[in-house]
């Protein structure tokens, strides 16, 4: 049974195929903007990549990278393309039409992977914020000052992880101090920790001057009371704030694909529907009748099994002949053992 059928006059036709014209060039531009968004993504992602623990969270911008430009090149080279190969262009551009929906679907769903990352890479970061001597890490610290005073965020969870790393590098510790020495001691690794966090912790919003040591300790500052009194350091977490950064980023672009990807699916529709309505008119002398266009030939159903039978015959021929090969392996053991 046909689906989706539809009765083209001749004037239809004809605005159909003007209308595609205009489609095709508005999907081109879609890619293009898709591809500079997935651009952007993975740029961002890759800026902060020293906070990040795996690279799984690149596959939303790699792709809509490729979608987009697929979809830049399907849609220029449309017209051509229909002429010569009109199967191959629909089974490619279904697919990158699909590829689009798919980078939707995963910048949704990606928030567990990304959070999970940041959980990681920024727990580290805090830990190797003193390395700066060390190859590899010597911008550590200022990856970190730079995110921190970026974001208005303090640590990983809140600004008391830095309470549990020791986050000023030995190089600048006075080991003949006994305030140093007494710190050191108290701490089972040997650490010197202490109740404070960087400058980079600073509200400057704050009207009191920055606290960034002893935080916690009442009496070591005038007219302070940690627990009620509004703290002038950023109270937020860095992984929070990187986390909502992100997933505002994606789901903003998830809406922008998400219209090229109803503008594309319009594409396969039209040229679909001026395909299947121009079929009736080859060969006829008069090209002003009246003609019918649809979309599938068969029922949504029947077009999917139509589709999956072969490749369930083929998966059905691989388990006949694994399960062949080992009942010949067992005859031939068989066969092989000595008779008692």
């Amino acid at each position: 049974m046909v689906w989706a059928k539809m009765k083209f006059p001749f004037e239809k036709r004809v605005k159909l195929a003007q209308g595609l014209w205009l489609l095709s060039w508005l999907a081109t531009l879609g890619g293009a903007i898709t591809f500079c968004l997935g651009c952007f993504l993975k740029t961002e992602l890759r800026r902060r990549a020293e906070v990040m623990d795996n690279t799984e969270t690149y596959i939303v911008p790699n792709t809509l990278i490729i979608a987009g430009m697929a979809s830049m090149g399907i849609n220029y080279f449309a017209g051509r393309i229909c002429q010569d190969a009109l199967d191959p262009y629909f089974c490619c551009s279904i697919f990158f039409t699909t590829l689009m929906l798919l980078g939707v679907i995963l910048s949704f769903i990606m928030r567990g992977t990304l959070e999970g990352s940041l959980k990681v890479g920024l727990k580290n970061g805090i830990r190797f914020y003193k390395d700066t001597d060390t190859p590899g890490r010597c911008f550590q610290k200022q990856t970190i000052d730079r995110l921190q005073m970026q974001f208005q965020c303090c640590g990983n969870n809140d600004f008391k992880d830095w309470f549990e790393v020791q986050w000023i590098s030995n190089r600048y510790l006075d080991f003949s101090s006994k305030e140093v020495k007494d710190r050191i001691r108290s701490n089972v690794d040997g650490r010197y920790l202490l109740d404070g966090v960087p400058f980079s912790c600073c509200n400057p919003s704050s009207p009191r001057p920055c606290i960034q040591y002893k935080l916690t300790n009442n009496s070591a500052h005038y007219n302070y009371e940690y627990q009620s009194e509004e703290m002038n350091i950023f109270v937020r977490g860095c992984r929070e704030a990187l986390l909502n950064y992100y997933i505002g980023l994606m789901n903003s672009f998830a809406a922008v694909v998400l219209s090229v990807f109803v503008v594309q699916g319009t594409v396969l529709a039209s040229l679909r529907y001026l395909e299947t309505s121009m079929e009736a008119v080859l060969g006829q002398e008069n090209m002003e009748i009246e003609t019918e266009g649809y979309l599938l030939e068969k029922s949504i159903s029947e077009t999917i099994m139509e589709y999956l039978d072969p490749v369930m015959k083929i998966l059905l021929l691989n388990q006949v002949e694994d399960g062949q090969a080992k009942a010949e392996e067992g005859a031939a053991g068989t066969s092989a053992a000595p008779a008692k």
